[in-house]
Formats: structure tokens, sequence, C-alpha cells
């Protein structure tokens, strides 16, 4: 099965506006039965899936363009019988979370991504707590290792993190956007807009891609000013091992069948983290990684890294 993504127009890149992360406003960030509060009082749904008995380590687990916390449902259920408690919450823009559709900037993410790691930690003291992004929310999570102050997590795991930056792409793709946003900067772009772009296969689990295409929360449309936020998010991140003075244990999972993040930034980013980070490259593996039909083999890799590091 092929899905049409608005993910295929973020491409058209060029300069795009910034944001200021979200004021502190005194809150102290804790995690509720179905939020995570933040520091500027916001409440991010969110989503648990509690681990077997006493856990061994908490998962704040973020999603990727376009979707939302049940993005983790699949590897969520995985952990839990493995003893690993996840927390997946809706970013900003996404979901079920104040203002759908509106790109809340990059800052505020990583705010956000540092209230829920301390939230986890408040929520299960003593209990390690390791930070895991896919796509954009991979990218979150490798420029939070990379900004100040710095990610707080006793390990992160990237999947197939967003990492296409401007300098990666046609001058033509960027200049496209760079056109559409200026003229019509509220313009919505649709899946059916892309069918004429571009066609893309993220995962190899059709029901799953079915399921998700008739999910309500899943976006269906793009705005020009989201995707410009999305491709700054990813210039940062392709420039973020550069900026990262000391990380906790990275795991990096890609595929070699992503269709959505090309292979050529991928592999520089690894190659910048270098000894920093320890790779898993699937064959079989498409963007979905943890929601592949090989997904539970996958969800097991990140388990058992887990359990082998540290504390």
């Amino acid at each position: 099965m092929r899905i049409f993504l608005p993910l295929a127009l973020l491409v058209l890149s060029a300069c795009a506006p910034t944001f200021a992360p979200p004021p502190d406003s005194g809150v102290t960030p804790m995690v509720a039965d179905d939020s995570i509060l933040t520091r500027d009082g916001a409440k991010l749904p969110l989503r648990r899936w509690e681990a077997i008995g006493a856990p061994r380590a908490v998962i704040v687990a973020l999603h990727g363009m376009s979707d939302y916390s049940n993005a983790f449902d699949m590897p969520g259920k995985v952990w839990a019988k493995l003893g690993i408690t996840t927390l997946a919450y809706d970013q900003r823009g996404f979901g079920l979370s104040a203002n759908p559709g509106i790109w809340a900037g990059s800052e505020a993410m990583r705010s956000d991504l540092r209230d829920a790691v301390a939230a986890a930690r408040a929520r299960y003291p003593g209990v390690p707590v390791f930070a895991l992004g896919e796509s954009m929310g991979g990218a979150v999570v490798l420029t939070g290792m990379a900004s100040s102050p710095a990610l707080d997590a006793d390990g992160v795991i990237l999947v197939a993190p967003a990492v296409w930056s401007r300098g990666d792409m046609p001058l033509t793709y960027r200049a496209a956007l760079y056109l559409a946003a200026h003229l019509v900067p509220g313009m919505i772009l649709s899946n059916n807009a892309a069918k004429s772009v571009v066609k893309i296969v993220p995962s190899d689990n059709v029901p799953m891609l079915i399921a998700l295409g008739k999910d309500p929360l899943f976006q269906k449309s793009t705005r020009t000013g989201t995707l410009f936020g999305l491709v700054n998010l990813m210039d940062e991140a392709r420039v973020a091992p550069a900026a990262i003075k000391t990380a906790p244990p990275i795991l990096f999972l890609y595929g070699a069948n992503d269709q959505i993040i090309p292979a050529k930034p991928t592999r520089a980013v690894i190659d910048a983290l270098g000894s920093k980070a320890a790779v898993k490259h699937y064959e079989r593996g498409y963007h979905m990684l943890l929601r592949d039909l090989q997904g539970e083999a996958v969800d097991k890799d990140v388990a058992d890294w887990i359990f082998a590091q540290k504390p």
C-alpha cells in the first residue's frame, strides 16, 4: 500500500518565522492521569503504557509529524510486558493538544520535552528515564541534547530522526515553498495535493497504515508555516551533533527502506555522532520502524539496549 503524505512537500523550504519558548509561570511539571503539565501551565494529552510489575525504566516518547501519542500503542504494549513504562504525549499542535495544525516552535517543543522528562523522574523516583523520538520527535530529542539546558535523560533513542536539512534538498524544492510561504503563508497542503508530487511508502505494515488513514487525529493536511517550522527543526537537528558537549548513551535506529528521510543526511548525522551513538540498521526497515511488520523485534532491541545501560 502507498500512502500520500504532505511530508513530500516539506522539502520545499526556505526561511521561517521564529518562535519563543513557552514562558515559565512557576508551575512544577508533573505527570497527571491523562496529561503532562508543563511549566507554562499547558496540559499536553498523555497516553501511558504502564510496566507489568515494578518498572525497570521509563520511556518518554515523542511522535512524528502529523502523528500523535497513539503512535506508540504497538511498542508501548511490548515494552510494558518487558518492564518498561512508556509515557507518550501529543506535542503542541498535534493530536488533541491545543491549536492543532499550528507549529509551536522548536524551542517550545524542546522545553516540553525537558518538562516531560522532569515530570517522569518525579513520578517514578529512582527509575532511569529515557527519551525516545520518532522522526520529527527524534529531531526534537536530538536538538534537545545540543540545547541549553541540555536534555537530562539517562539515555536517548533516535528512531529514523528527521535530519533532512535545507542543505540536503534541491534548490527547486526550497524555492517553491519560499514563494508559497511568502505569498500564501496560511496555505494548507493536503494529501490529495501531494499525490501529484510523490508517492511515499512509510511502512510495510498495511493494516496499520489503513487504520492510520482512518484515524481522525492523524493530520491529513499541513500548513506551509508548519512545514517551514519542521524544516527549521531539521536544519537544527542536522548540525546538532557538533554542538553536543556531553551526551547520555544514544541508540540510533534507521531502516534501509526509509522513503521519507534520505539516507545521505542520516548517514552524515550518524558519522557526526561517532562513538557517542550505538547504531542499528534494519535491512527490511521503513520509516515507521516501531510499527513495521518487524516492529516487535525493533521494540525488543530498544528494550535490550535500555537494560544494558549502566544506571
